[in-house]
């Protein structure tokens, strides 16, 4: 048994404390005149990380999670904090020993949460929905029970006005009720342990799992009696597979919370899916749907698009309904613009179709007059108000000048905005925002730990790229270092995605140039934040321009920034950025002194034929392979391997269903054939990313460890 306590029984009261996180040290390298320690490794994953948050309805308390990482057993473990939003400088209280994840706050003023946490000695250790009672001056009460099954709850999504509760897990399409755990798998037939797949299914793997045909997520409403679910509940997905569909919801693998909404009255529930059929693995059409909370079929919202709706919110008063939407079905990296639909008449528009951003989140301001997102734009993600009577987008300054990367943005009633705040030099931390103006830190997760580490610099820089188009890169760097400092060109996967502002923990620049580097990074054509135009112009043109703006742009970076030594430099790169690692190695062999390719592809058609979201490569490179064998090949990096000769590691994960890892083990056998110095480091537990903390570490150090090698040896082995 496990409490969803650490410690005594169920029903002892939770402790508070304002001790704040304990920093730990680590071993950095030595580089003389720095005034403090650089980050290392150890540094950054033991880092605590904030969560997002959430809050109450009248906007007076938040709770969040930290995530922290024992520096010994490198064993992660959340903690929750409750956080007084009406007292300036409030101190986050800790809840401690509180076993728990998904907090959030119901209209009845109690906590929700996710526990596996058994409610009685020896009772099923299972994945719980639970509620306890949280007053204004910090006192919290016992534990309850509000929903538990024999089978896990992935998630949960609350009605406004407290009337009904969404459940979500993987739950066969042919059950009725929230459960038939005991039900076979149709894809094991047995009696042997082989996988049985039809060509008429879906997904035969995605991502980092094999599929399961014919169990899905699927969502179940009950209503909400005393904060107590009610029932067997009703699939929203409709109780006859026949009349209803068949889908995840949240969508595989990476939908949560974000794509399911009540409207305000509880009576209806909005939620984005993904069927399940022969053409999901080609296919981006995500819909948005509406349950009644019957159990009868969901009827579809977003009629006429074949491309991605997601992320519906109805409007305060429940008259609207607005989502996300791309225009062009197949296309993953394609704008998503705001739709909105009066629910009186049920017209919709597109309410920002003249503004050339791309939005990632979406909330309805408390006044309902608004919608509030946040967006790429060139190097920083702000947050904007987009005026629903007129579709007018304004830019909001809630840290003017230093946005950087903002997210988890939350409109608060009187118009107060809670949001994270992050960069290129800081982990995410919590500010307030009055009025929709400029932000104040509520925590300090991990700023002050990192206020004992030697500072960067990050430098801004544009450039003439591809056909003379302005491109954008920046130059980080140990602010007190002296040169001749080392370059590393670090490249971004997508391909359409960015190096922009924000904190990463996996490919991180100041972990990097606080070794002794100087980080070079290139928004090259196909990157986002620069306009769509901007982001489709890697289409069937994979090594073309963005060769020529990482070659240009490095070099600009180099004659920037006289400190740099551009005669020791290697590149580095995961999935896209991996791909160009092995498009340098045949097309620009003589620049770098070592590569490092993280996942890349290397044998275009082999991909085309092995990944399971085929989608992408029929979109980027203008058809399947059949369809566009010459576009494949022109950009095939298998196709130049006469031409090299720069020592290379290879980074694989086993998991990796996105770039099978067999494309990593092809560039290293040539590699291997041509008497060129490689080495090969394999995750066995890793999918595209490595995410395991000492994993994680392993991964840092051997990177580390190869960049040494040649660029601060004189006579490299």
């Amino acid at each position: 048994m496990r409490n969803i306590l650490a410690f005594g029984a169920l029903v002892a009261a939770v402790a508070l404390s304002a001790t704040p996180l304990a920093a730990q040290d680590a071993p950095s390298p030595a580089i003389p005149g720095l005034a403090h320690p650089p980050m290392s490794a150890q540094d950054l994953v033991t880092l605590p990380r904030l969560g997002a948050p959430a809050v109450n309805a009248a906007g007076t308390m938040a709770v969040y999670s930290v995530t922290v990482t024992d520096p010994e057993t490198l064993k992660r473990s959340p903690r929750h904090y409750l956080l007084d939003l009406t007292k300036p400088g409030a101190a986050p209280v800790e809840m401690e020993a509180l076993i728990a994840s998904d907090l959030a706050f119901g209209p009845d003023g109690y906590l929700y949460f996710l526990s596996d946490a058994a409610p009685e000695e020896g009772g099923l250790e299972v994945s719980r929905v639970w509620r306890m009672k949280v007053w204004p001056d910090g006192r919290i009460g016992i534990p309850e029970v509000v929903a538990g099954f024999d089978t896990n709850i992935a998630g949960f999504k609350l009605a406004p006005n407290g009337s009904a509760i969404a459940i979500w897990g993987e739950i066969p399409r042919d059950c009725p009720t929230f459960g038939c755990a005991d039900a076979k798998p149709a894809h094991l037939p047995g009696p042997g342990t082989g996988r049985l797949y039809d060509a008429k299914d879906g997904f035969v793997r995605h991502w980092d799992r094999w599929a399961t045909p014919g169990i899905h997520n699927r969502i179940f409403t009950f209503p909400l009696v005393n904060g107590v679910a009610q029932g067997e509940g009703q699939p929203v997905d409709g109780k006859d597979p026949a009349t209803g569909i068949t889908a995840d919801s949240p969508t595989l693998p990476f939908g949560g919370g974000e794509e399911i909404a009540f409207a305000p009255d509880g009576k209806t529930l909005y939620f984005t899916a993904r069927l399940s059929n022969a053409a999901e693995p080609t296919s981006t059409n995500l819909d948005i749907y509406a349950a009644d909370l019957s159990g009868n079929a969901p009827q579809l919202v977003s009629i006429g698009n074949e491309a991605t709706d997601t992320t519906p919110v109805p409007s305060p008063d429940g008259r609207y309904l607005a989502w996300l939407a791309m225009d062009r079905p197949t296309y993953e990296a394609d704008r998503l613009s705001v739709r909105l639909m009066d629910l009186k008449t049920g017209a919709v528009k597109k309410l920002t179709e003249s503004v050339d951003l791309s939005f990632a989140s979406l909330a309805w301001a408390a006044d309902g007059k608004s919608l509030i997102a946040t967006a790429q734009k060139v190097l920083d993600t702000p947050a904007f108000r987009i005026d629903v009577a007129s579709g007018k987008v304004t830019e909001l300054n809630l840290m003017a000048g230093n946005e950087a990367h903002i997210a988890n943005l939350v409109p608060l009633p009187g118009g107060r905005a809670l949001f994270t705040r992050d960069s290129l030099g800081l982990p995410p931390e919590l500010y307030l925002s009055d009025g929709m103006g400029q932000a104040r830190p509520l925590t300090d997760v991990a700023t002050t730990r990192m206020g004992a580490m030697a500072n960067i610099v990050t430098r801004r820089f544009s450039f003439a790229g591809a056909n003379g188009e302005t491109v954008w890169g920046q130059i980080t760097r140990l602010a007190d270092q002296t040169g001749p400092i080392p370059a590393l060109l670090y490249i971004h996967g997508g391909p359409q995605g960015s190096y922009n502002d924000s904190w990463s923990t996996r490919w991180n620049p100041r972990v990097t140039a606080s070794q002794g580097y100087a980080v070079i990074s290139i928004d090259f054509h196909g990157s986002t934040g620069y306009g769509q135009a901007f982001t489709d112009a890697i289409n069937k043109d994979w090594g073309g321009g963005p060769l020529e703006d990482l070659q240009k742009g490095f070099e600009a970076a180099i004659a920037l920034d006289t400190q740099i030594d551009g005669t020791r430099a290697c590149a580095m790169g995961a999935s896209y950025g991996g791909y160009m690692i092995n498009w340098i190695a045949g097309k620009w062999p003589e620049r770098f002194k070592c590569l490092v390719n993280h996942n890349g592809l290397f044998d275009n058609r082999a991909f085309a034929h092995s990944t399971e979201e085929l989608w992408f490569p029929h979109w980027d490179f203008g058809g399947s392979y059949e369809e566009a064998r010459e576009t494949y090949e022109k950009w095939n990096p298998a196709n130049h391997v006469g031409n090299w000769k720069t020592p290379m590691l290879v980074v694989l994960g086993e998991k990796d269903f996105r770039v099978p890892y067999t494309q990593g083990l092809g560039a290293f056998t040539i590699l291997r054939q041509r008497g060129i110095p490689a080495q090969l480091l394999v995750f066995p537990d890793e999918n595209h990313w490595v995410l395991g903390a000492k994993n994680s570490l392993q991964w840092h150090n051997t990177v580390f460890a190869w960049l040494d090698r040649w660029l601060k040896q004189e006579q490299p082995e």
